[in-house]
This record gives structure tokens, C-alpha cells and sequence, in this order.
């Protein structure tokens, strides 16, 4: 006799709906309350400003010293 197949799935959901509906889920649980609160800006106007570059600092002078090309 030859292996017979199933044609119907035993539980509810199979493997690949399931991990869709957790996806989306996971997605709408994680994306409610960055929709509902109000950003706040983290550094003061002048913060914001300010000269940040600096050319001659130790970190970007060993950057420059190390990825000649």
C-alpha cells in the first residue's frame, strides 16, 4: 500500500500563518507607542549650533595618519 498523504491540517494555523500573524502582531505591538508620543528634541538650539568638527583633535588627526591611501 502506498504512503498516504494528509490533506487536511490537524490544528488551527499552520507553520508559515502562524509566524505571519506573530510578525504582524510583533510589528503593530512595537509600533503603538512610538506612534502616540511626541519627540522631544535632545540637545538645546544652541547645542544644536555648535561647531562639532574639529580638525585638529587627536582622533581625527590618528584617522587620517592610519587610512592613508
Amino acid at each position: 500500500m502506498a504512503r498516504e498523504t494528509k490533506t487536511e491540517k490537524a490544528g488551527g494555523v499552520d507553520r508559515r500563518k502562524f509566524f505571519t500573524l506573530f510578525g504582524g502582531a510583533t510589528t503593530a505591538a512595537i509600533a503603538a507607542p512610538l506612534a502616540t508620543s511626541e519627540a522631544q528634541a535632545s540637545e538645546s538650539p544652541a547645542d544644536q549650533r555648535k561647531a562639532r568638527y574639529q580638525p585638529n583633535s587627536k582622533n581625527v588627526q590618528e584617522f587620517y595618519r592610519v587610512n592613508r591611501y
